[in-house]
């Protein structure tokens, strides 16, 4: 098994280390970039916020600079997945998380503790765009919705036919994808000519919705590890956290 990493640069080094501790193989090629926004938000906002919601590690990240790691305290915190709310608690805050069979929006959503929101106020803190189904579903529960967006996405210039020769080179037969949007940009960097061989690849992704779309891009080998975080991604690969 080699093993190739796509999430953005600075965030592999865990899987690194613990494919380095079993002896894999690997290759990092960022195929998403994240960069802050000037999106500020005024202090009284989070003052009347009776939820925050994260949507990704990113999210918290960013939000941690945006607050000088000054997280309120009056709020309930709430995670779409393992790996963000692992991310929150290095800020010693705990967060409702999605259930461990459906680490996505429509997991986060199932919770007891998001079924009768009726007037109380969520802060989504996201990057720029994105799906819109937590709104959508909580507005509709009689919620107070609004956004923060703290990073936008970009996708890294790169060269489809050379970087993935090296991709065969190496010995790639499997593939961590811990997004939707990953995985559109590993498909569109893909050459045609190419894609024999992508199909025949492993394909670790994180959450049902974004199987059904790798389904739906033509790829068939792909492991549901059912969250983007570290131990999830190591049981799909049949590893152990070292």
């Amino acid at each position: 098994m080699k093993v190739l990493l796509t999430r953005p640069l600075g965030r592999n080094q865990a899987m690194e280390e613990q494919l380095s501790l079993s002896g894999v193989a690997y290759f990092v090629t960022p195929l998403l970039a994240v960069v802050e926004t000037t999106e500020q938000l005024d202090s009284s906002s989070l003052k009347h916020t009776d939820n925050l919601l994260f949507i990704s590690t990113n999210a918290v990240d960013f939000a941690a600079q945006k607050l000088q790691k000054q997280f309120p305290q009056h709020c309930r915190y709430f995670a779409v997945g393992q790996a963000t709310a692992d991310s929150l608690a290095q800020f010693n805050i705990h967060a409702y998380t999605s259930p461990d069979t459906s680490q996505d929006s429509e997991g986060l959503l199932s919770l007891p503790q998001l079924q009768d929101v009726t007037n109380q106020t969520f802060l989504i803190v996201r990057g720029v765009g994105g799906r819109e189904t937590l709104a959508e579903q909580l507005s509709a529960r009689g919620a107070h919705v609004a956004y923060w967006q703290v990073y936008q996405r970009t996708t890294p210039n790169l060269d489809g036919h050379d970087i993935c020769q090296q991709w065969q080179s190496f010995g790639i037969d499997t593939i961590v994808v811990t997004s939707g949007e990953i995985l559109s940009n590993l498909v569109d960097l893909v050459p045609k000519e190419s894609f024999a061989w992508l199909r025949a690849c492993h394909i670790i992704v994180p959450s049902n919705r974004v199987e059904i779309q790798a389904k739906a891009m033509g790829l068939s080998h792909i492991t549901n590890a059912n969250g983007a975080n570290t131990q999830a991604t190591l049981t799909s690969l049949s590893l152990n956290l070292l």
